[in-house]
């Protein structure tokens, strides 16, 4: 049950942030989560990235004759790659910025038992080396409320 309500909220995130009003410009955007020196090891990596995930599922059981009841902590993670350093929190800050304008206007019922309140938090991470020579990583964390049969 965890790992089918965890998949569908991962579609839920996917579904705002590539439609019509998510447009996310060139991003590609994965259902995954993975490492980012392993994603470069394992294949073709077009930057800028956004990974989608379920982090942490609660069964809260605060509506007790309900099968799921809780949250479930979901991850943005956006991954910009440079050749220079120059620009490139820029473009980490704008691409984060964008997940979080979708995330504000996403607030509310959506569906199948699932609903956002509209809270996150963001978190930058250092530039490291890796991807076209240089990448930095922020990550988008928020919680999404579920009550299902």
């Amino acid at each position: 049950m965890a790992a089918k309500i965890g998949n569908l909220a991962t579609s839920k995130v996917v579904q705002r942030i590539t439609g019509a009003n998510g447009a996310l410009g060139d991003a590609q955007v994965r259902k995954q989560n993975v490492a980012a020196e392993l994603a470069e090891r394992s294949g073709a990596v077009r930057y800028p990235v956004v990974l989608v995930y379920c982090e942490k599922i609660v069964n809260s059981m605060v509506e007790k004759f309900r099968t799921f009841s809780g949250a479930l902590q979901m991850a943005i993670e956006v991954r910009q790659s440079s050749d220079r350093l120059e620009g490139l929190e820029d473009r980490v800050e704008a691409t984060a910025d964008a997940v979080t304008q979708i995330l504000s206007a996403s607030r509310g019922d959506w569906g199948d038992g699932m609903y956002y309140s509209g809270g996150y938090q963001v978190a930058f991470g250092p530039v490291k080396q890796g991807g076209k020579n240089f990448i930095q990583v922020a990550k988008v964390t928020f919680e999404i409320g579920a009550s299902i049969n």
